[in-house]
């Protein structure tokens, strides 16, 4: 099963928003900016299911 390249860029990328976002909160709630740190933490679970999509549709090919 070869994988392409753009497939694993986009997870590459994916990773690497998940831990700018992940950053974010902790930053966020440090500050006690409790509204930015629940957006950040949404934003981090909204990247799980992507990863997922792509890594079946990079498992497909």
């Amino acid at each position: 099963m070869k994988r392409s390249y753009y497939g694993v860029l986009c997870l590459c990328f994916v990773l690497l928003l998940n831990i700018f976002f992940t950053q974010k909160a902790i930053h966020a709630f440090y500050y006690q900016n409790y509204d930015a740190t629940i957006i950040f933490a949404i934003l981090n679970l909204v990247l799980f299911p992507a990863a997922v999509i792509i890594y079946q549709r990079e498992k497909k090919v």
